[in-house]
């Protein structure tokens, strides 16, 4: 086998392992949000346990990255390439630990008593879910238009976490008894809000491994 034929497969287990990191993060969240739908403490424990392996991941990732930079030494779009694999690693493990912030509100408001379902958290998360799935396709097939359009739909999950702090501030001011779970709640809004950012950083990093262009896209 040829140093670049070595190199074409060392980029494509990379590829690999970066899309069943990013699978393990879909169904993550999948489950953050099956657990604060249902208030079931029991399916928090395993989302946060479950993010050891996500960690474990990343860092594995980024290893094989350096080795590949400081072995093969590679320019132009080959270097980008290996670049938007560590990043977009970073991102999902930055995603991943949001949804354990969301598992760990679920455990404290299931210990508090429960808690009043909002339709519109659930709402949230399947938009960001979908912008983690729209994201790692546009990187598969270094699709910058699909990469562009999915980051639009941060601008959805923005207007919808402003609806949750408008709605729970409200709720927090006409009964002070709602104030410590609404205050977890808002947390939970936050980490989607945050997590849709990442996400739209992985739409950035695909636009810049297509085009060798940055922009910023979280505007």
């Amino acid at each position: 086998m040829t140093t670049r034929s070595v190199f074409d497969v060392s980029l494509k287990n990379l590829q690999q392992d970066l899309l069943r990191m990013g699978a393990l993060v879909e169904e993550q969240i999948e489950k953050g949000i099956q657990a604060l739908s249902r208030q079931d403490a029991a399916l928090a424990d395993r989302v946060v346990a479950n993010d050891d392996e996500i960690d474990r991941m990343q860092l594995e990732i980024e290893d094989r990255c350096m080795k590949l930079i400081a072995m093969q030494q590679p320019m132009a779009k080959d270097l980008r390439r290996i670049s938007a694999a560590w990043r977009i690693s970073i991102d999902l493990e930055r995603m991943s630990d949001n949804i354990v912030d969301i598992a760990k509100a679920v455990r404290r408001l299931t210990r508090e008593g429960g808690f009043k379902p909002m339709a519109i958290i659930p709402k949230m998360a399947q938009i960001c879910q979908r912008m983690v799935k729209d994201g790692l396709d546009a990187y598969v097939y270094e699709d910058q238009e699909l990469a562009i359009r999915m980051s639009e739909f941060d601008h959805q999950v923005d207007a919808l976490y402003k609806e949750v702090l408008q709605e729970l501030t409200a709720t927090m001011l006409k009964d002070q008894h709602q104030i410590t779970q609404s205050t977890h709640l808002l947390f939970v809004a936050r980490h989607l809000e945050r997590f849709g950012d990442h996400a739209t950083n992985i739409a950035e990093t695909v636009v810049y491994l297509v085009s060798g262009e940055r922009k910023d896209l979280n505007e």
